[in-house]
C-alpha cells in the first residue's frame, strides 16, 4: 500500500509539474526520490543485487593495479641493466660441443667470452663508449665464525655507473686499486646483516678462501635480487661481493676448479659477462647485431648469449598491455554477471509492481515516465555498487602491498573506467525491464492481483 500511495503522490506532483514545462528538473528529482524509496523498501534484495557490481568494479581495479605493479617492477629491473647497454654472457655449451682435455680424474672445459673478443669490440665497432668486463665466482665468505654463500664479482671501477647500482656507504674501488691488484671489496647490504649484524663493516676484513679482503663500501639495496647486478640476467643470489678484476686474475687464475666427490671439474672462462655501452639509444640494436656477427665468426660453438635490455623493456611493455587486456576481460565478466543480476531483479520487480504501473498509467503517467522510473532504479543500483567497488578496489591493492609485499599501482584511469562501465551496465541491462513495464496495457495491469 505504501508503494501505491507513493505512486499517487508522485502522479499528482507530475501533473502539476507538466503545467510548467520549465520544471523538468523537478520531475526528475521526484522520480529519483521515488526510486530510492522503492529500493529502500526491499533493502536486502537491493543490496544483494548491488554486490555483483561491487565485486566486478573492485576486481577490475584491483587486478589492473596488481598487473601494473608487476609490470612496473619488471621494467625497473630491466632499466637497472641500462637501456643503452648490451650484455654478453658466457654460457656453457651443450655437452657434444665442449672442446675439452680429459683424463680419468679431471676435465678442463674451455668456453665463453675472451679478452680477445673484448678487444675486437672496442677496435671495430663505432659508437661503443664503455666496456665493463666481469668474472663471477661462487665462494664462501667468512667473518670469524660467520659464513655466507656468496657471488664474488670481479669487475672494474666504473661498474656502478654502467649498471645503475650505487654505493650507499663507503666507496667503490678506484683505478689505482685496480692497477695495484689490491685486496679490497664492496659488499651487498644482505651480507652486512649476515656477517656484521652488530658492527660497522667499513674497514673490517672478510676472508675468501685463504685471502683476506678489506671492506671499503656497501652497495645500495636493489629491492629484488633478480636481474639487478652483474651476476647475470636471472641471477637469484642476494649476497654479492665486488673485487677488482685484476685481483681476481691473480688470486684465482684463469681456471676455476669445482671439486666433487671423487673428482673435480676445471673450467677455463676468461670472462663471464661483458657489458657494452652504446653512445646513442637508437644504435643499440644495430650494434648488438654486429656483436652477434663477431662472435659467430670467432666462436665455433654456442658458448655465449647476448641480452639487449632495450628489447626486453619493449617486450615488457607489450606484455603489460596484453596482461591488462586479459585481466580487464576477466574482471569485465564479473560486471557482466552483475548486470544480468540487475536485469533479473528488475524483471521480477516489474512483475511485482504490475498493479502499481497500471495505477500510474490510469492517473496519466506516460510511457516515458515509466521508463525513466525503472532506469533511475537500475542506475542507482549500479552507481552505488560502482562507488563501493571503487573504494574497495583502491583499498585492496594497499593491503596486497603491505601483507604480500607485492608492488601495486592504482592508475587514475582504472577507477574512472570501472565506474563508467558499471553505470553503463545499469543503463544497458535496465532498458529491457523498463520498456517491458512501459508497454503494459493499463487495463490488464489494473486487473493484476
Amino acid at each position: 500500500m505504501s508503494e501505491i500511495s507513493n505512486t499517487i503522490e508522485e502522479i499528482k506532483d507530475t501533473k502539476s509539474v507538466r503545467q510548467h514545462p520549465g520544471m523538468a528538473i523537478m520531475r526528475f528529482k521526484r522520480a529519483f526520490r521515488l526510486g530510492v524509496k522503492s529500493l529502500w523498501l526491499h533493502r536486502l534484495r537491493s543490496f544483494l543485487t548491488m554486490l555483483g557490481i561491487v565485486f566486478g568494479v573492485c576486481s577490475v581495479i584491483a587486478m589492473l593495479a596488481i598487473g601494473e605493479g608487476a609490470s612496473y617492477e619488471a621494467q625497473q629491473q630491466l632499466k637497472g641493466l641500462g637501456s643503452q647497454n648490451i650484455i654478453i654472457q658466457s654460457v656453457k655449451p651443450p655437452e657434444q660441443q665442449n672442446s675439452s682435455t680429459s683424463s680419468e680424474t679431471s676435465r678442463v672445459l674451455e668456453y665463453g667470452i675472451t679478452y680477445k673478443d673484448v678487444k675486437k669490440i672496442k677496435a671495430t665497432i663505432p659508437g661503443v663508449t664503455v666496456v665493463v668486463p666481469g668474472r663471477i665466482m661462487r665462494e664462501y665468505v667468512w667473518n670469524i665464525s660467520r659464513r655466507v654463500d656468496c657471488e664474488v664479482i670481479a669487475t672494474v671501477p666504473w661498474y656502478p655507473q654502467m649498471r645503475n647500482h650505487q654505493v650507499k656507504r663507503g666507496r667503490f674501488f678506484t683505478d689505482l686499486e685496480l692497477e695495484d691488484r689490491s685486496n679490497v671489496c664492496v659488499i651487498s647490504p644482505e651480507m652486512v646483516q649476515s656477517l656484521f649484524p652488530l658492527s660497522d663493516p667499513i674497514g673490517q676484513s672478510v676472508r675468501i678462501g685463504e685471502n683476506y679482503y678489506r671492506v671499503i663500501g656497501v652497495m645500495t639495496p636493489q629491492g629484488s635480487s633478480k636481474n639487478a647486478q652483474l651476476g647475470g640476467v636471472g641471477s637469484d643470489i642476494a649476497n654479492k661481493l665486488f673485487i677488482p678484476i685484476t685481483t681476481a686474475r691473480v688470486r684465482y687464475g684463469e681456471i676455476l676448479v669445482k671439486r666433487r666427490s671423487g673428482s673435480f671439474e676445471a673450467i677455463r672462462v676468461e670472462l663471464h659477462e661483458v657489458t657494452v655501452k652504446v653512445d646513442e639509444r637508437d644504435r643499440v640494436v644495430p650494434v648488438s647485431k654486429v656483436i652477434q656477427d663477431i662472435f659467430e665468426k670467432n666462436h665455433d660453438k654456442e658458448d655465449y648469449n647476448i641480452v639487449v635490455p632495450l628489447e626486453l623493456i619493449n617486450k615488457a611493455k607489450r606484455t603489460k598491455q596484453i596482461f591488462n587486456i586479459v585481466l580487464g576481460s576477466i574482471a569485465g565478466i564479473s560486471l557482466l554477471v552483475g548486470g544480468i543480476g540487475i536485469m533479473n531483479i528488475m524483471l521480477a520487480s516489474v512483475t511485482e509492481r504490475t498493479r502499481e504501473i497500471g495505477i500510474r498509467r490510469a492517473l496519466g503517467a506516460r510511457r516515458q515516465d515509466i521508463i525513466t522510473q525503472f532506469l533511475i532504479e537500475t542506475v542507482i543500483l549500479s552507481g552505488a555498487g560502482g562507488i563501493v567497488g571503487v573504494v574497495l578496489g583502491i583499498t585492496i591493492p594497499y593491503f596486497v602491498t603491505v601483507f604480500a609485499n607485492m608492488a601495486t599501482i592504482v592508475t587514475l584511469w582504472a577507477p574512472i573506467i570501472a565506474f563508467s562501465i558499471s553505470a553503463m551496465v545499469g543503463i544497458v541491462f535496465g532498458i529491457y525491464p523498463a520498456i517491458r513495464a512501459a508497454d503494459m496495457d493499463p487495463v490488464e495491469a489494473l486487473r493484476h492481483e
